[in-house]
């Protein structure tokens, strides 16, 4: 199977085709799918064509800025490296190379939950810190445990993910038999022994399963167990009194993921949230909801400059985060389009993602005539071309 040499990628969908080269299809789907029928999926990138931007000449770009403040850190683009499960197994060791990536090219990276690699891991093999993303388990004492370990890391800033009380259907992980580590039946086996170059990067390292819960959860045999476990652990109770409490708790910077509407964004501001992520959790929950950037609009009205306000679902170009930030995102955050780069190419991949994206969007900024990414606002579209459900 021959792969692309790195320096030949020019874009996010190159990246992509690479990934989807390199990875056995289980993790490969797992990465790339959405619910149901993936019509949420679909419509996050969908709903970014709809916006047409308005050239400008006749103005001096020579000097232009793409660097911003996220949460009053310095990041040098609008960026910020999305939490994602399971990158340990796009790539051996996913998470450490992604945090390093994003430390030497200078945007904020976001641990799941649902890592391969634990915090503490992470931690031992970056200089700076870096962000955790939470979800509300039933089980409130190893949540307790989790931001307690969260905190002596270093964290500053916790992504507290709202919209998984219960897990969205997803028929391909359904299909593949997704497991971690993977099941080895003579199909999956065969699949992923096909994948050289994926295989090697997961050999070479003793981490293969789910680093932040392990040790931490009691009555665990095996991987299958384990994974149960965490199935039953999303809880449906979880309410904003819930939020607040972890607010309460938590001593550092708060971001709200989830918020796809104005009222919802009035509670978590309500509940002392920093930042709010706009965000149909990559079109992986609700299958039939409408893109997350339809919903940005009315959440910045509702917010107006009470908190933060940042985009994630369906970036794939410089050009889509000129899009969000005129339409009033502070930054985006960016899941798949890192993560393939992290398939196809390691830490590597990860770096090349990140510049292709500043690349374009600097690229675009200063054909539209501007020179300071965050002056942007609705001027550079064309009337009529806002995004739609």
């Amino acid at each position: 199977m021959s792969i692309a040499k790195i320096d030949t990628i020019g874009s996010i969908e190159d990246l992509r085709r690479v990934a989807e080269k390199r990875l056995p299809k289980i993790f490969y789907d797992y990465a790339d799918s959405g619910a149901g029928t993936e019509s949420t999926y679909k419509a996050n990138e969908a709903a970014f064509a709809q916006i047409k931007l308005r050239q400008k000449v006749g103005v001096n770009v020579e000097a232009r800025k793409l660097s911003t403040q996220i949460l009053g850190a310095e990041s040098k683009l609008p960026v910020v490296l999305s939490p994602v499960g399971l990158l340990g197994m796009q790539h051996g060791d996913g998470e450490i190379l992604a945090a390093q990536a994003a430390e030497e090219f200078g945007v904020p990276f976001t641990l799941s939950t649902m890592s391969i690699c634990s915090i503490e891991e992470v931690k031992a093999k970056v200089k700076n810190p870096f962000w955790f993303q939470l979800y509300v388990m039933r089980d409130r004492e190893f949540l307790a445990r989790l931001l307690d370990r969260a905190e002596k890391a270093g964290c500053p800033t916790l992504v507290l993910t709202m919209d998984l009380p219960v897990m969205g259907v997803r028929p391909k992980d359904v299909n593949n038999g997704l497991a971690v580590p993977p099941r080895f039946s003579v199909c999956t086996a065969a699949n992923l022994l096909r994948h050289y170059g994926w295989w090697r990067s997961i050999v070479e390292t003793s981490r293969r399963s789910f680093g932040n819960l392990k040790g931490e959860i009691k009555n665990i045999s095996d991987p299958r167990s384990l994974a149960a476990w965490t199935a039953e652990q999303f809880d449906p109770t979880v309410t904003w009194e819930t939020v607040k409490q972890i607010r309460d708790k938590w001593k550092g910077k708060l971001i709200v993921k989830g918020i796809m509407n104005a009222d919802d964004a009035a509670q978590a501001v309500n509940a002392g949230a920093d930042g709010i992520l706009v965000s149909n959790h990559g079109g992986r929950q609700l299958d039939g909801t409408i893109a997350s950037l339809a919903a940005l609009p009315e959440v910045v009205k509702a917010v107006g400059d009470k908190t933060e306000v940042y985009l994630d679902g369906g970036v794939r170009t410089g050009v889509d985060i000129l899009r969000a930030k005129a339409l009033g995102a502070k930054a985006v955050f960016v899941g798949r389009a890192y993560t393939y780069g992290l398939g196809a190419y390691g830490k590597d991949g990860v770096t090349k993602a990140l510049s292709i994206l500043q690349t374009e969007l600097d690229n675009a900024l200063a054909l539209c005539g501007k020179t300071d990414v965050n002056e942007l606002n609705t001027s550079v579209f064309y009337d009529g071309t806002y995004p739609t459900a």
